[in-house]
């Protein structure tokens, strides 16, 4: 492979590694098809944003197509022996093996508390969440908060308790042991994590090389920076230092990417080694916000010209796409974004904004199209609406409502308003 690429080429590479080259399985989704997704993707985003579909369903829709969630559920948010949840980017879920490799991140939250005692939960508190743990097993907040020990004094503070929880979660004392609804379930961590994984010791400096490779490995080709925010590492000289040694290892090498120059200077990239090339991308996905493909707003801008960000916290009357817009990907190109919101009620997929990328092509509507009654059908909705706010609202209600898309209407039949 040369030592230059060009923009489209990269876009490929980046692609692939996040599993785009593969075709969606044609069988049933079964754990095994979320285990390998999830071995690309490496790092799970939760969230709890639920318009259409809460995030951390999305990246498995996008990858692999429609699927049930229950089966997310009983993999990933249940009790389970394969994944937890920790910090590893936001609150995310993570394999249970990798948790030794993230006891620097809380040694560093310990550390944040030893130097300003003041701004951390009490003693007295910490003790007390810790002791009920114990004695009580797996709680949610709210049982902790319903039990407190009012008689005890003025020490007690409700807001304090769930900082003590978030606390011993982030400095790895305390675990999350599963969800109830969305609702986290708190236990001790040697109540969830093997004593064989807890006692591994991964010394700082090697395990933020593991993760700079794996962040590498994970997208195919990438900036320093783009590394380095995969895992939230702030420790940019640490990062810097597992490169080169990569690079000498040999499982990194340096390339030009022609387009990501950056202040008019080129902007060194890293390929991993096990990074392919494929002769074209055919995927068509809807991209949760937080899917790392476009979570990092310098990376989407620079591999697919998306200058991204979401709306969630704008004023409404200041939104210029949308509370909730998904990237829509076609091929290899990021070519729009959707504002998609779920109406359980009347059971219609609502596409309330739709908006053409700098990538966008003309024929490109027909495969958002596609993706938006899969989208649909994957949530159970019966119905489409479009309004005719953005640019592409038009374009995509064309291919929904014309006769043409029948095949694209099999299982369930829809009336699409424009």
């Amino acid at each position: 492979m040369s030592d230059t690429l060009s923009a489209a080429e990269a876009r490929r590479v980046a692609l692939a590694a996040q599993g785009f080259s593969r075709r969606r399985p044609a069988a049933r989704i079964a754990p095994r098809h979320l285990h390998g997704t999830m071995g690309r993707l490496g790092v799970l985003q939760i969230d709890s944003v639920n318009v259409f579909s809460r995030s951390h369903y999305m990246p498995f829709f996008s990858r692999l197509g429609a699927y049930d969630p229950a089966l997310l559920d009983r993999v990933f948010v249940n009790r389970t022996t394969h994944y937890v949840e920790y910090l590893a980017h936001e609150a995310t879920f993570i394999p249970v093996e990798d948790w030794p490799l993230w006891r620097f991140r809380m040694d560093d939250f310990r550390a944040r508390r030893d130097a300003n005692p003041s701004s951390w939960p009490d003693p007295r508190t910490l003790d007390w969440v810790r002791a009920e743990l114990a004695e009580r097993g797996a709680l949610r907040s709210a049982q902790l908060r319903d039990d407190a020990p009012r008689e005890r004094g003025s020490w007690w503070d409700w807001d304090e308790a769930k900082q003590a929880l978030e606390y011993l979660w982030r400095v790895g004392e305390v675990s999350i042991s599963g969800r109830r609804g969305f609702e986290r379930l708190y236990a001790l961590a040697e109540h969830v994590i093997p004593a064989s994984v807890r006692d591994r010791v991964v010394p700082r400096d090697a395990a933020i090389r593991e993760l700079v490779e794996r962040a590498a490995r994970s997208s195919g080709i990438a900036t320093a920076a783009d590394l380095a925010d995969y895992y939230r590492i702030r420790d940019r000289a640490a990062v810097a230092r597992a490169v080169h040694e990569l690079a000498d290892e040999g499982r990194l090498r340096a390339v030009a990417v022609r387009g990501w120059e950056q202040g008019g200077r080129a902007v060194t990239a890293w390929m991993h080694s096990d990074a392919v090339l494929p002769r074209r991308i055919q995927a068509a996905a809807l991209l949760t916000p937080f899917d790392p493909v476009v979570w990092f707003r310098q990376r989407a801008l620079r591999v697919f010209e998306l200058d991204y960000r979401i709306e969630i916290y704008v004023p409404a009357h200041r939104r210029r796409y949308g509370y909730y817009s998904l990237p829509v990907l076609v091929r290899d190109r990021i070519v729009a974004r959707v504002d998609l919101r779920a109406d359980r009620a009347s059971s219609t997929l609502q596409v309330q904004s739709a908006w053409w990328e700098p990538q966008g092509r003309r024929g490109d509507e027909a495969a958002i199209a596609a993706e938006i009654m899969r989208a649909a059908e994957w949530q159970g909705l019966q119905n489409i609406s479009i309004s005719g706010w953005g640019d592409a609202a038009e374009a995509i209600a064309r291919p929904l409502t014309s006769s043409e898309c029948g095949a694209l209407r099999h299982v369930h039949p829809r009336e699409v308003s424009g």
